[in-house]
């Protein structure tokens, strides 16, 4: 097994035992949904010293979550599973990374996404999204999450669509590309 270098950001203890089952990792707990100014703290402390891979649930509260860390350590790598990787299937109790199973969990971690650094631009627009049926249409949030897991974007709405595109700097050349693979997979 071996050791991965940054230091992973999860929710809480079960997230935690899951992954030390997959792979060699150090671990920050959020502790839910909540950042508290002392784990904030110690997030940019593991940020400077070693780096950081969020890798929050697919679900509200995870993507609040990444959205609060990112602000606070913009450089911060991310690591994203599927709704269905985390347990969806499984009845009466929340989406999660502990659901996961360990080939799964090492998966995500090497499909790690750095932010997109400023001379990495996206030329998507809102437009291109409605014209391409990513927002609008009867089938805009079955294709808009298709192509967000096999783009490594995690969980997103429609509104948080084009900000994680341009976050992780995803050309309409790429986008493009991607949507037509998913078309001719379901034909």
């Amino acid at each position: 097994m071996s050791k991965i270098q940054e230091v992973l950001v999860v929710e809480g203890k079960a997230d935690t035992q899951a992954i030390q089952h997959a792979v060699d990792a150090d671990t920050l707990e959020t502790n839910g949904s909540a950042l508290s100014p002392s784990t904030l703290a110690a997030i940019k402390a593991a940020a400077a010293t070693r780096g950081i891979i969020v890798f929050t649930d697919p679900d509200f509260n995870g993507e609040r979550l990444r959205q609060l860390i990112t602000q606070a350590v913009p450089d911060a790598k991310h690591a994203f599973l599927t709704k269905d990787e985390a347990g969806r299937q499984i009845k009466h109790h929340s989406l999660g990374i502990e659901y996961a199973d360990s080939a799964t969990i090492q998966h995500a971690l090497a499909q790690v996404v750095t932010v997109a650094t400023n001379d990495t631009q996206s030329d998507v627009t809102r437009q291109d999204l409605i014209e391409l049926h990513l927002l609008a249409g009867p089938q805009a949030g079955q294709l808009r999450q298709q192509v967000a897991e096999r783009l490594q974007l995690g969980y997103v709405n429609g509104k948080q669509f084009l900000k994680r595109l341009q976050m992780f700097g995803i050309s309409k050349t790429e986008l493009m590309a991607t949507i037509q693979e998913i078309k001719e997979e379901n034909a």
